[in-house]
């Protein structure tokens, strides 16, 4: 999707049809581009390419004008968090136009040292664990980390520490901002059974709520989700690499494999326009074999 931010409201179009010209994105103030889970060094059945998946979604991205201000990628970065696969990423994301790039990781990034080469190569002005915050065109964005320090059945954690530093970086900012948090697992029970969700997400939303626009962009389940609670829009994204079931359609989440000529179809990216006014917020993904 690409999106657009514009005096207080994000509007979201697929890609491929601002592509194709089917439709022209009004201007505002901020647009910027949403990509997640490729896992770089993974060889299964559902994609033996991972690394060229990723760079058909850097090429759509690279289609849009103007260029998205920055991309946002919400962790699974790589598959076993090793520094080869690092570098692959790295050496695929310098061929995005859209050169501002902001990380949260995911559980395959955090891998066997419990997140170091993570923090070292994409976190270093991060607090904590890897979660920030930042001020860009009149949004407020988040970027937290809930991959660390799993909950029963594989449930996302955001702990103490983190959680009062969200409480603080908020209670400065006018309940007329425009907030985007982002982060890997997804903030809202999806599916608890298979750990999709985290666990003491209440609290964390519970200091969001006094804002009239909040926006909540995760990943992890490798599908498009969407639900609306309240002031809050949680927007799950497609995966660069493969699809996962849908909750509770198979005996357990993981890589699902469907047919060569699918696979485009169920990989996308997430395009995001901030457009001012009063309209809600509007959310689109678009698959890579559009």
């Amino acid at each position: 999707m690409l999106w657009t931010f514009c005096g207080g409201v994000l509007k979201s179009y697929g890609m491929d049809k601002v592509i194709s010209g089917q439709v022209t994105p009004v201007k505002g103030e901020l647009s910027f581009v949403q990509i997640s889970d490729s896992p770089i060094g993974i060889s299964k059945e559902a994609n033996k390419d991972v690394v060229g998946t990723l760079q058909i979604a850097i090429d759509r991205i690279n289609g849009l004008a103007p260029p998205p201000a920055f991309l946002l990628h919400t962790g699974d970065l790589s598959h076993l968090s090793k520094a080869a696969e690092f570098d692959t990423l790295d050496q695929v994301l310098k061929s995005c136009r859209a050169k501002d790039v902001h990380y949260v990781p995911g559980e395959h990034d955090v891998l066997n040292d419990n997140g170091k080469q993570y923090l070292e190569r994409y976190g270093k002005q991060a607090r904590g664990d890897g979660w920030y915050g930042f001020d860009y065109k009149g949004l407020h964005f988040v970027g937290l980390v809930n991959v660390l320090n799993p909950k029963a059945g594989g449930l996302g954690a955001l702990d103490h520490e983190q959680l009062e530093w969200l409480e603080d970086d908020v209670k400065r900012l006018g309940s007329d901002i425009p907030m985007v948090v982002f982060a890997h697992i997804p903030l809202w029970a999806v599916y608890p059974d298979w750990g999709w969700g985290t666990d003491d997400s209440a609290q964390a939303l519970s200091y969001l709520k006094r804002f009239g626009s909040v926006t909540v962009l995760n990943s992890h389940i490798d599908q498009t989700m969407q639900k609306v609670e309240g002031n809050i829009t949680f927007h799950t994204a497609m995966s660069t690499a493969f699809p996962q079931p849908a909750p509770g359609a198979a005996a357990s989440p993981g890589p699902m494999k469907v047919s060569a000529e699918k696979l485009r179809s169920v990989l996308g990216i997430t395009d995001v326009n901030y457009v001012q006014g009063r309209s809600a917020l509007a959310i689109v993904d678009s698959p890579l074999g559009s």
